[in-house]
């Protein structure tokens, strides 16, 4: 039964129709009441009254005060008395506008004829349903079809009377492939290779060798990272930075390299550290929950902080695997999905045991210099710590923190550094009221360096103290960064005390409802009982036969990022309010393979792209203009402009700067200055990283939350604060000046220019062909070829009367080419990196 908008009947507030299912047998105009006038459910008190009009039985028996719905009845029905009075706090729906006259009279009548529900208790939206194995369909043009996926789409090409699209000749599909499975474009010599081979296999060896690369896994990264809100820093105000936030994204692009699968790249992530003998990296993993925002403010109640980070864990997941609107049943039942909000307290109340934590989480190589430096190390950060007098000050700190945690409101100075640790540690006050005997040394490390940062209010009044203390700020930093260190990992593990879970009435977590055990959504199959850990119990479910959503959910996103369009277009949302699947056969089809072929990802992608659907041409095409304007039929391939990663990969890689190593640390590549400026944060400062890693790949650049690197802005990056399942794209100036004015777009037309001196014959009009070619993958037309040449000429006759701009484009020209011609190779590459050519994957 479809679920219709929750509202509250009550006989003294208690009466409760929940976000139901919306019964087919329900005339339009009724559901259309539901929609528009019933509200979601306000308290605990509609929960345990039980009332439930979803289901026919329990709507029929009633809540405490009985029936509410008498088919056949209306004049005796308490549903008519309540929206039909005049009396405030009596009629319903207690909120907005009351229901008109004309509403009344169709509850009237439809209770009248009999009231009637769906048949059943099943949920009949067709996202819920189980997967099915749809066989293809027999198709009309069978020389069309490479694999079963092309069955699916011809039908319905062939039902709707169109024909596909001619294959994209060989330059575009190397490109687009390249584009599509590394993020980056081929070489020169890679198109050649591809372009040259006149063997059958030739396309299948190509697709093999992409799946293959190493780049892979940071192309497939990305979309992940935005499902998992990924960035460098905490966000909220402060938004200090996280210095160990990209070992999770490490471990992600590792994962997807060796086709780790999406089962277990899921169980990993959900609840690896529960897992019978965690490994390590199975540890690392949980570092999906992390990415959360972190409010460090010292004014907000840490309770209220932690109330809100398990939400955004809750609903990250309902995203991510789900593809449900989770979120919407915090505070009432969902209005439109079958998800009561009792159902996600018990999904919350999974991850309310999970605590945070950071641990040791080597990369290879980093162990031997550690252990080595490590004695060392440690006596010098001992004899700084005691020169600067911490040890016998720090038990006095420790004890007056104490006394003012159990007496609040006598010292407001002590109230304030109390405050400031609980939100700037983590776990501050339990680490702080164990005592130095019983905490680790990695806690009782944390706790003496946060001694040293906030020495309280007395310390910090000394003029002594806190001048030595300055000094041994200075001094720890220095040492830090002069000796091996050992990566770590932010994490989560199960707290060892008990906690109980409670619905939050409204969504407050001041007012708790009726206790909640953790359990999946009652509308979905559940699990087969387990002696496991909850957690772990429902990463299991996510992606287990039984649950129909997660396997729709991840293909259709595989689908998007190699169409631009998922077939359920709202990738975010599987539910009612969501889209329907353009090919529901195709999507079906799909999801059972994946799980047949053991979750492999690759095995996944390069079906799709096997497919002649995938290999289609993307010229517009005047008959699908009018019938189908959004290419929902794939009549053809579509034309997509690089995400704002891929548009910085590709001046690197086109002007040969990039820097190829895969994993590690985030950087911070040449950004203006006044970007940090904007920031709250001390902790935005924009240290710019030299040497090679300066160009590395748009993946691993810095991403602060509150003043995020200006090219992602442009480019439509998600914003990291909430999971993004689809970028949106967009058109503005502000991208055109980013291509021509960011000094890493700059420093890229110059490297363009010299490898276009270095590789290509030395004449012009080799160089200006092969600018062309290594820009955009294809060789110039006649037009093209001479338009770059009058660009190059103008530009040069420009920079022979102007030498002092010659110097500054391009100051590194050498041998028998001239200033200004260098700086004119330089104008002419900076064009062609910002034709619409150059950041599309056609």
């Amino acid at each position: 039964m479809r679920r219709v908008i929750a509202a509250l009947l009550a006989l003294a507030g208690v009466f409760h129709i929940r976000a139901a299912e919306r019964p087919t047998e329900l005339s339009s105009e009724v559901r259309a009441i539901f929609q528009a006038k019933c509200h979601g459910c306000h308290g605990a008190a509609a929960q345990m009254n039980g009332l439930r009009l979803d289901l026919r039985d329990a709507a029929l028996k009633g809540g405490s005060s009985g029936p509410v719905i008498l088919p056949g009845n209306s004049a005796q029905s308490k549903l008519i008395l309540r929206v039909a009075s005049r009396k405030d706090g009596f009629r319903m729906p207690l909120e907005g506008a009351p229901l008109t006259k004309k509403e009344v009279g169709i509850l009237r009548d439809w209770i009248d004829q009999g009231a009637h529900w769906a048949s059943g208790n099943a949920i009949s939206h067709w996202s819920f349903q189980p997967i099915r194995r749809h066989q293809p369909p027999a198709a009309r043009n069978p020389q069309w079809v490479s694999n079963p996926i092309d069955a699916f789409v011809l039908g319905r090409l062939e039902k709707e009377g169109m024909v596909p699209s001619p294959e994209a000749d060989k330059g575009t599909l190397v490109r687009r492939l390249s584009l599509d499975l590394t993020g980056l474009p081929p070489s020169p010599a890679e198109t050649d290779a591809f372009v040259s081979d006149p063997s059958p296999r030739a396309y299948e060896r190509l697709v093999d060798r992409l799946l293959r690369s190493p780049h892979y896994g940071e192309r497939w990264a990305r979309p992940w990272l935005d499902l998992a809100r990924y960035a460098d820093s905490d966000g909220y105000e402060k938004d200090n930075f996280r210095p160990y936030a990209w070992r999770w994204r490490h471990w992600v692009i590792e994962a997807l390299n060796r086709d780790l699968p999406f089962d277990q790249f899921t169980i990993e992530q959900i609840a690896g550290d529960l897992l019978p003998n965690a490994t390590l990296e199975q540890r690392v993993a949980t570092g999906f929950h992390r990415n959360a925002l972190k409010n460090r403010e010292a004014g907000v109640k840490r309770d209220e902080a932690r109330f809100e980070e398990v939400v955004d864990w809750t609903n990250t997941v309902g995203t991510t695997w789900l593809g449900l609107t989770i979120g919407c049943a915090q505070c009432h039942d969902h209005k439109y999905d079958p998800i009561l909000q009792k159902d996600y307290y018990q999904l919350f109340a999974f991850f309310h045991r999970a605590e945070e934590a950071q641990i040791d989480a080597p990369l290879p190589g980093e162990l031997g210099t550690y252990w080595r430096a490590r004695p060392s190390y440690e006596a010098k950060r001992r004899a700084l710590i005691e020169q600067a007098g911490v040890p016998p000050l720090q038990p006095s700190w420790e004890a007056r923190m104490a006394r003012t945690m159990d007496n609040p409101g006598q010292d407001l100075d002590w109230d304030y550094a109390v405050t400031e640790l609980r939100a700037r540690l983590d776990h501050g006050e339990r680490l702080l009221r164990k005592g130095a005997s019983r905490r680790a040394e990695r806690e009782n490390r944390r706790l003496t360096d946060y001694f040293i940062l906030d020495p309280g209010p007395e310390y910090s009044r000394d003029s002594l103290v806190s001048e030595k203390f300055t000094k041994l700020r200075v001094a720890l930093r220095e040492l830090d960064r002069s000796s091996p260190a050992l990566t770590q990992a932010p994490v989560i593990v199960e707290s060892a005390e008990p906690v109980k879970t409670h619905l939050a009435v409204r969504g407050d977590y001041r007012q708790n409802g009726p206790e909640v055990q953790p359990d999946t959504p009652a509308f979905l199959p559940r699990p087969p009982p387990s002696g496991e850990p909850p957690r772990l119990r429902l990463a299991r479910w996510l992606v287990s036969p039984e649950n129909p959503l997660t396997a729709r959910v991840a293909v259709n996103r595989i689908w998007q990022e190699l169409f631009g369009t998922g077939l359920v277009r709202t990738s975010e949302d599987f539910g009612a309010q969501g889209e329907p699947a353009s090919h529901p056969e195709l999507l079906d089809w799909l999801a059972w393979e994946f799980m047949d072929r053991g979750w492999s990802v690759k095995q996944i992608q390069k079906l799709i792209v096997m497919s002649s659907t995938y290999r289609q041409g993307s010229r517009a095409r005047q008959d699908l203009q009018d019938r189908d304007p959004d290419n929902r039929l794939l009549a053809r391939q579509s034309r997509l402009r690089l995400n704002a990663e891929q548009v910085r990969d590709a001046a690197l890689a086109a002007s040969g700067l990039l820097y190829p190593a895969v994993g590690g640390k985030s950087v911070r590549p040449p950004q203006p200055e006044s970007v940090s400026k904007i920031t709250y944060s001390r902790g935005a400062s924009w240290e710019e990283t030299d040497g090679p890693e300066r160009y590395r790949r748009g993946i691993y650049v810095h991403y602060q939350r509150t003043s995020p690197y200006p090219l992602m802005v442009n480019f439509d990056a998600s914003d990291s604060n909430t999971s993004c399942s689809r970028r949106r794209r967009s058109n503005s100036p502000l991208q055109a000046l980013n291509l021509l004015n960011d000094p890493v777009f700059f420093e890229a037309a110059q490297a363009l220019a010299a490898r276009v001196l270095e590789e290509a014959p030395a004449n012009w009009n080799s160089r200006l062909a092969y600018l062309f070619r290594v820009s955009l993958g294809r060789k110039a037309d006649a037009v093209e070829q001479d338009r770059v040449a009058t660009l190059f000429e103008r530009q040069k006759r420009i920079f022979e009367r102007d030498l002092e701009s010659a110097q500054q484009v391009a100051p590194n020209a050498a041998g028998t080419v001239s200033q200004a011609e260098m700086a004119a190779l330089t104008a002419a590459g900076r064009a062609v990196m910002n034709l619409d050519e150059f950041i599309t994957r056609e």
